[in-house]
């Protein structure tokens, strides 16, 4: 008799779910040499040196206990005035604030919190690909809406009042956006403030990219009013402001009921965010602005850089207004989206991600992050005008 199949353990949510559509080029590009990435979204950046001498600091005085599940009180302090000083938002930061394992845990939280099984959150794509992973993950249903280059990739609130269904329970926003590059205008926010209102739904929305815009405003969805800031979830963070990817440390702030939910499964999952990386914030917070200018100021440049590059290669590339992305649209190319970075990596050794990546919303393009040096971005540019003219 033969014998049966090898029984797997795994539970239906983990075998089910999706690998990154990003990792999956830079599994290939690290077993190549002299690739390029314009694929990674993180700071090329050392995180600046008050931020790591608050750190060593912090572990010379052996600050290696945990702390309040919510974390550092002088943390979520910093973090309130912070939100004031730029967005005249006010938070408790005794009840409203819970600092995280960085913005994914606050992420993962938020979903956790708010969504029982069934329930609906509509995501405007092409978005970063943990936010279905995440609601899928919490038991809830991601119902994907397109946004689109034509309105500056910015989210159509008609498109969203069309999603809406009995089992809708959240509106998801990320602006700015990852990885178009696109920042909504206040005007689309109000209106999908009033969506949020009128069909009595929460929102959430991911601004860990809030202080990289180019001369553009950022608005912080809840600072649009305080009926509107009773229904949001605030996601932030260090990370790409403040060149912090590796510390993990961001934070989640909203309604007191909503936050004590989140506190609640954090003390059960991470307990308190890394004690070092939280005095290292605190320090970010307290001296960090002028390296975060400085920062800007390099993005920028590489921004141009980038964008006239694509078009001038024939790669139509809308104007990204914050965040550290590059969007072109590849149909010059005649290829799809995955072919064309598989073709790129493999001929030219520059790894780029493509656009489906980020949902139905991004197909037909591919994301360039110029979160890497001035000069490899000018290399990459050359190899990619090699490759245009064999395939363009």
């Amino acid at each position: 008799m033969q014998a049966n199949a090898q029984k797997s353990y795994l539970a239906r949510r983990a075998t089910e779910l999706k690998p990154s559509g990003i990792r999956k080029f830079f599994d290939i590009a690290a077993t190549m040499k002299d690739v390029i990435s314009l694929g990674i979204g993180e700071p090329d950046f050392t995180t600046p040196k008050p931020i790591l001498d608050a750190g060593i600091r912090s572990l010379e005085k052996g600050e290696t206990h945990y702390t309040s599940n919510s974390g550092r009180i002088e943390l979520r302090q910093a973090i309130s005035e912070s939100l004031n000083k730029l967005y005249n938002i006010k938070y408790d930061p005794a009840t409203e604030i819970i600092a995280t394992v960085g913005v994914s845990e606050a992420l993962y939280l938020t979903f956790t919190a708010l969504l029982d099984p069934g329930d609906e959150v509509i995501i405007p794509t092409p978005c970063f690909v943990s936010y279905q992973a995440e609601v899928y993950l919490a038991g809830g249903v991601p119902v994907e809406i397109p946004s689109r280059v034509e309105n500056n990739f910015s989210v159509d609130p008609n498109d969203i009042r069309k999603a809406i269904t009995p089992r809708t329970k959240v509106i998801f926003i990320g602006y700015p956006s990852n990885p178009t590059g696109a920042v909504a205008e206040r005007d689309t926010l109000i209106e999908i403030a009033k969506i949020a209102e009128e069909f009595d739904l929460m929102v959430v929305s991911d601004e860990i990219y809030d202080r990289l815009v180019y001369g553009f405003e950022h608005v912080c969805f809840p600072a649009l009013g305080e009926n509107i800031k009773r229904r949001t979830v605030l996601l932030g963070g260090f990370s790409k402001s403040h060149a912090m990817t590796g510390w993990r440390i961001g934070y989640a702030a909203g309604p007191a009921e909503i936050i004590a939910g989140l506190v609640r499964i954090h003390q059960y999952t991470i307990m308190s965010a890394p004690t070092t990386a939280q005095d290292a914030a605190i320090e970010a917070l307290q001296s960090g602005e002028a390296y975060v200018t400085e920062m800007v100021v390099e993005y920028d440049r590489r921004r141009k850089l980038i964008v006239s590059g694509l078009n001038r290669l024939g790669l139509t590339t809308f104007e990204p207004r914050g965040a550290f992305y590059a969007f072109p649209n590849i149909k010059a190319s005649g290829m799809d989206d995955e072919t064309f970075a598989e073709k790129l990596l493999h001929e030219e050794h520059v790894a780029v991600v493509p656009g489906g990546a980020f949902g139905l919303g991004g197909q037909g393009f591919v994301r360039c992050s110029y979160a890497t040096a001035y000069e490899k971005i000018e290399e990459a540019l050359r190899r990619m005008e090699k490759f245009m003219e064999r395939h363009g």
